[in-house]
């Protein structure tokens, strides 16, 4: 139970940090941190969690993840599904108590977004769902080889956190256009749900192609990282 455990506590300081910093501080009158601000929120929240719950957990903080790492060899299959539920669980109470936070502005409105993701009209820069499946697809197959590479027992010990934080900042400095980025499924579900209508009509997408975007990421590094004899 320490282990999913920690998997609540990591995904909910992942959509606390980096959905917080969108909602509550990314267009804030003339100190916004903006999308670069944003794009560091998401991976400082990886970076620290890693340390704090890696020894515990592994600190996967999502369910693409747990599924990339599976099919990596790294992580046993009847170990998924807790973990995902763990994961989704921590990221849809994050997602509450955002939503308490942010509706005591009396301007909030859920409506807006609420750091969503989205594609066709609800995506950041008005990109079709296939540019968005795509991204998706591609950011989150990346991030898995970042993942399995970091924390390659013949990589440098101890930095892996660094390398994966930094890892997940690029890929939403590269995405959040597209779709406000996920490469996270859980983290997509934790505040979609407090937004209804197109944020879960469009979830699937954020499900699906993490998922498939993690696949592919594992069975890439798994040939790459080979050694041969």
């Amino acid at each position: 139970m320490n282990k999913y455990a920690a998997e609540f506590i990591g995904t909910f300081w992942l959509v606390l940090g980096g959905c917080g910093s969108a909602v509550l501080a990314a267009a804030f009158p003339d100190v916004g941190i903006g999308l670069l601000g944003v794009s560091l929120a998401f991976g400082l929240t990886v970076l620290t969690m890693a340390y704090a719950i890696g020894h515990i957990s592994g600190c996967h903080l999502n369910p693409a993840v747990s599924i990339g790492l599976w099919a990596g060899g790294r992580f046993p299959a009847n170990q998924i599904l807790p973990y995902v539920i763990a994961q989704v669980a921590g990221a849809i109470v994050a997602g509450g108590v955002l939503y308490l936070i942010a509706s005591g502005q009396a301007s909030f409105d859920v409506a807006a977004g609420f750091a969503s993701n989205g594609y066709g009209e609800h995506s950041p820069g008005g990109y079709t769902m296939t540019a968005a499946l795509v991204c998706e697809i591609v950011m989150t197959m990346m991030f898995v080889i970042i993942i399995l590479g970091a924390t390659d027992e013949r990589a440098p010990a101890g930095f892996a956190p660094i390398a994966i934080g930094l890892g997940l900042t690029l890929i939403h400095l590269i995405s959040i256009p597209v779709t406000n980025t996920s490469v996270n499924p859980a983290r997509s579900t934790g505040v979609g749900v407090f937004v209804g209508d197109w944020a879960v009509s469009q979830l699937w997408l954020f499900w699906v192609a993490p998922i498939v975007g993690a696949l592919i990421g594992a069975q890439i590094y798994r040939i790459i990282a080979a050694e041969k004899s």
